[in-house]
C-alpha cells in the first residue's frame, strides 16, 4: 500500500512541471506539441520546437517573434564536416501536404536577448508569420530543464 502511494506521488509530482502543449491552426496549417524549455538567471537564449503540418500548397514559416524575447531567429543546425553547427536561416518551408518537425538539434526558432528567466509552468505566447497562410499566435508552454519534449493531451 505505502509503495502504491509513493508511486502516485512520485507520477503526480512529476507531472506538474509539465505543460501540455497547445495547438493551433491556420487555414491549412497546423501546429502541435509546441514547446521550450525553462531557463536559468542569465541566459540569455533558448529554443523552440514544434510540428507544423501542411494540409495546403507548399508554404514557409518566415519569422516568429515573442514579448519574452529581443529578438527571435528561424534556425537549423547541420553537420559541417564532424561539427554540427547552428546557424540562421531566412524561412523554414512547409511542404504541400507534408510536414516540418522543428526539434532539438534540427530547425528550431531562437529566442535570443531573454528577458526574464523562463519558468517551468509558464506558456510563451509565439506569434509565427507564414509567406502564404498569414499570422498565428501560438501559446508554448515552458517544460522543466530536462523535459525532452511536450506531453500531448
Amino acid at each position: 500500500m505505502k509503495r502504491n502511494t509513493l508511486a502516485l506521488l512520485v507520477a503526480t509530482l512529476g507531472l506538474s512541471f509539465s505543460v501540455y502543449a497547445q495547438d493551433a491552426k491556420l487555414g491549412p496549417i497546423k501546429i502541435e506539441g509546441a514547446y521550450t524549455r525553462a531557463t536559468v538567471p542569465g541566459q540569455q537564449v533558448a529554443g523552440g520546437f514544434m510540428k507544423i503540418e501542411n494540409k495546403g500548397g507548399t508554404d514557409l514559416l518566415v519569422s516568429a517573434s515573442s514579448p519574452v524575447a529581443g529578438e527571435v531567429q528561424l534556425h537549423e543546425m547541420a553537420m559541417e564536416g564532424n561539427v554540427m553547427k547552428m546557424r540562421q536561416v531566412k524561412d523554414i518551408p512547409v511542404p504541400a501536404g507534408g510536414a516540418v518537425e522543428l526539434k532539438p538539434g534540427g530547425m528550431h526558432i531562437m529566442f535570443i536577448n531573454i528577458k526574464a528567466p523562463l519558468a517551468a509552468g509558464e506558456t510563451v505566447p509565439v506569434k509565427l508569420k507564414f509567406a502564404k497562410a498569414g499570422e498565428v499566435e501560438v501559446k508554448m508552454p515552458v517544460n522543466a530543464m530536462g523535459n525532452p519534449a511536450a506531453m500531448k493531451h
